[in-house]
Parts: C-alpha cells; sequence; structure tokens
C-alpha cells in the first residue's frame, strides 16, 4: 500500500477536485454477509420484530488510554463533556478550524482513564495525529476494520438488536427483567455465561440495544441470540439492509471530510496523513473550489451537539456560523416516476443515466449531488437509498432554510458530467429526478402520515 502523503499527491495531481473524483475510492464496506434472506424482507424485521445485525467488522476502534485522555478527546469535540462518567456514550463529532467537519464517530466511556472511539477511519485519523503532536500522557490502540486489517479477527464483537421485540428477547437471553437505562448510556448483561455490555441504542426509529465484548466470547453470545431469537421472530440482516438503515434515522454516515483548509494546522495534518486515508468524491455537486464540498455541523443535523462550554479546534469559527446557519438538513423523497425512468434507460440504446445501485445508490466514499429550485442550485443531496418498507428512493440533503419546509419541490441531478475515472462509474448521461423535502428522520414521518396518504 501506497505511503505517499495527501499532501505530495495533491503536489503531483495539482488539484484536489481531480485528486479526489477521480481516486478508485469505493463507497465505504461491510465486510459481512450481503444478505441472509433478502433485503427487502431484512429491512422489514427492524419495522415488525427484531432485526440482528453484526458490526464487528466494519467500524474501526481507537481505544484511548491514559490520564490525559479525556483532555484529548475534548479539545478536538464540539460536544460537551460535562457528566460525561464511565458507562456513558455519545455521537462524537469533530471539525478543523474553520468549523466545517472532519468527521464523527461513537465515542465510549469504558473505564475512568480508557476510551474507545468507534466508527469510519475520518475522526480516528484526526484523534490520533493530535495525539502524537501534542503534550498528551495517553496511548491509543488501533483495531482497523476487517476490510483492512491485516490479520486476525477484531478485539471486540458487535452485535446489534432492534425492534419492536428486541427487549423481550434480551429479557428472555439474559433470564433477567430489562434493566432500566437511559439511552446511549451502557449497562451490562450476562448471557450465555459471558459478560456482555449494552449499549441503549436506537436505529430506523427502533429500540434496541448494542451489544459487545472480547471477541472470543462472540460465537457463544450470537448462539444465545439466535436460539432466544426463534420466539421472538429474529432476523439476521446484512450488509445490503445495514447499509440503508441510516436513510430512515436520518444519519448522513459520510460527509465529505474537511481536509482542505488553508489553515497551518491542515497543512500539517495533509502531509501527516496518507492518501490512502482519504475517500473518493461522487455525484452531480461539482465546484471548482474543493472547499465549497465541506460541510458543517449544522449542515447534516448535529446543532443541538455543538457546546461552547470548552474550547476545541474550530471553536471560533462554530460560533460564527451558529449565529445564523443557513442550511438544514431534510430527506427528499425522490419521485418514483423519474426513478423509474432512469433506470429504464439502461435497458434503451445509451448511454443512459448513470446505474442506480439497490438498494444503496451511493457509489463513492462521499456522495454529493445537485438539489435545485428552479434550475439554481439550493443544497446538496448526500446518501441515497431505497427504503423497501415505504416503497421510496430517498436521500439525505441540506438545503437553504427557505427550501427546508415539508412538502416543498425540488430537483436532484443524478450522475457526473464529465464522467470521472472512478471505476464504478461508466459512460452516462446527468438526468433530473424530481424531489419532495420531508422531514428527518424520515421513519417517524412515513409512519404517521406517508403511508396514510
Amino acid at each position: 500500500m501506497s505511503s505517499e502523503s495527501l499532501a505530495a499527491a495533491l503536489a503531483r495531481v495539482g488539484s484536489p477536485v481531480e485528486l479526489l473524483r477521480n481516486l478508485a475510492f469505493p463507497p465505504s464496506t461491510f465486510p459481512v454477509r450481503p444478505e441472509f434472506t433478502n433485503w427487502r424482507s431484512e429491512q422489514r424485521a427492524w419495522v415488525e420484530s427484531c432485526a440482528l445485525l453484526d458490526q464487528s467488522h466494519h467500524m474501526t476502534d481507537l481505544f484511548i488510554e491514559g490520564p490525559d485522555a479525556l483532555r484529548l478527546l475534548s479539545d478536538l469535540a464540539v460536544n460537551t463533556f460535562a457528566g460525561f462518567g464511565v458507562g456513558k456514550a455519545k455521537q462524537y463529532v469533530a471539525v478543523n478550524p474553520d468549523g466545517h467537519l472532519i468527521g464523527d464517530a461513537i465515542l465510549f466511556h469504558l473505564e475512568e482513564e480508557l476510551f474507545d472511539l468507534v466508527g469510519h477511519p475520518m475522526v480516528i485519523d484526526w484523534v490520533t495525529f493530535h495525539l502524537e503532536r501534542g503534550d498528551y500522557e495517553a496511548t491509543v490502540e488501533r483495531d482497523d476494520n476487517s476490510a483492512v486489517r491485516t490479520s486476525g479477527p477484531p478485539k471486540l464483537y458487535r452485535y446489534e438488536l432492534q425492534g419492536p421485540t428486541a427487549a423481550a428477547l434480551i429479557e428472555e437471553v439474559t433470564g433477567a427483567p430489562l434493566p432500566q437505562v437511559r439511552f446511549f448510556n451502557t449497562t451490562e448483561f450476562t448471557i450465555a455465561g459471558r459478560r456482555v455490555r449494552g449499549l441503549r441504542h436506537g436505529m430506523a426509529g427502533q429500540p434496541g440495544f448494542e451489544l459487545f465484548g472480547p471477541w472470543d466470547d462472540g460465537d457463544a453470545v450470537l448462539e444465545a441470540l439466535l436460539t432466544a431469537g426463534e420466539h421472538h421472530g429474529l432476523v439476521r440482516v446484512g450488509a445490503k439492509a445495514y447499509s440503508t438503515a441510516n436513510l430512515e434515522s436520518g444519519w448522513v454516515p459520510a460527509p465529505m471530510t474537511a481536509l482542505f483548509s488553508n489553515h497551518p494546522l491542515m497543512q500539517e495534518y495533509r502531509e501527516w496523513l496518507p492518501v490512502t486515508k482519504v475517500g473518493s468524491i461522487g455525484g452531480s455537486h461539482d465546484p471548482a473550489d474543493i472547499r465549497d464540498h465541506h460541510l458543517t455541523p449544522f449542515d447534516v443535523g448535529y446543532g443541538k451537539t455543538v457546546r461552547f462550554d470548552h474550547d476545541f479546534v474550530g471553536r471560533e469559527a462554530l460560533e460564527k456560523l451558529a449565529e445564523a446557519p443557513p442550511r438544514t438538513k431534510v430527506t427528499l423523497v425522490w419521485n418514483a416516476d423519474d426513478v423509474t425512468a432512469a433506470v429504464g434507460s439502461v435497458y434503451r440504446p445509451g448511454p443512459g443515466a448513470k446505474y442506480i445501485e439497490m438498494p444503496k445508490a451511493r457509489y463513492a466514499t462521499h456522495h454529493e449531488d445537485k438539489v435545485l429550485k428552479d434550475g439554481r442550485q439550493i443544497g446538496i443531496s448526500l446518501d441515497c437509498g431505497y427504503l423497501a418498507n415505504e416503497r421510496v428512493m430517498v436521500s439525505l440533503a441540506t438545503l437553504e432554510n427557505e427550501f427546508a419546509e415539508p412538502g416543498t419541490e425540488v430537483t436532484v441531478v443524478w450522475g457526473e458530467q464529465p464522467v470521472s475515472g472512478k471505476p464504478a462509474v461508466e459512460d452516462h448521461v446527468q438526468v433530473e429526478i424530481r424531489a419532495t423535502v420531508a422531514p428527518v428522520p424520515f421513519v417517524d414521518f412515513a409512519r404517521e402520515a406517508y403511508r396514510t396518504r
């Protein structure tokens, strides 16, 4: 694997836009079985019964330990750490000095001086960089995801249980009443004689727990869950269905990492960061300035997470942005006739529309499509895919505030022109797909309003 830095790659190519649009890096992958039954039925499970998702393989863990571990994390996060004691977790969000997103991950406070930062590598690389250059008494142990780990299994197993029957299943498999634990707090269970940590969690609008523990205990815990699950409609969910769960709950999984600020800190980071750690960009959003791809926490719904009760990288910039955030996160429901026409174009003499993958249509690490109103770009469509429960194609998007009202009609531009050099991009033409603004999370709106239309 190349050790070329991002800074060196930029010097070689000359343009960050050209570099990232043509990188041969695919969307983030889920190195687990694609389907156990079929992804449509598996999507239905977290609404009707209980879904079991194996999260052991697709995320990176960074274990941070030492007396300065909390200070390191606080110095880089927009989040407050007031009351963040052992047994708690949070959506950890980091920005660059200009207030633009580096990324997000889940942070677990495991022991007094031990934390586990879990997610895509963007934030994990950022924290590691600051630990190496800063004055922190802390150490890290990194456990990469199974797609890139060089040897051995993961350090931890992680099983997600979500759906209406998840609580009853846990009570059966533990032989005890479900403990009263608040959202994003952890508790402990005993399953198959093993100590299991459980994060009170929710996905796609459904209650549940994320269960985790040492890898060697994983098979015994899984077998116990599958056996008890026979009485509760348990369905194992593969990579295809799991990749769409965020579209119902409203989480943007891979916003563009803001690496290209002119700030000296970011120049230093680009010299440190291998280009292999940088994701490709895809979609019709094609500004000449790479910084116009960057997003803020407010753009993707993290406004409530930003707290100015501590100093952190990017605080001054975010204080100014917080005065009047210009964009709002929404769901876009794509017009069924327009999607059908785009899909149908591949069966006629071409080139036709860019192929729309099912159920997840994203074809680069960071997906950004233009959203238009009366021909003018008013936002960016981000992650996109098909929801079998609602029988709709949707995307998460960030729009200028005046166009974020549910019911507003907009247009998504699908496809790239000129066609980039990414392997997943074939010769095609751009098409316009009408869409209707809906709330985030879409799953609540769909159950209350969309299905009754």
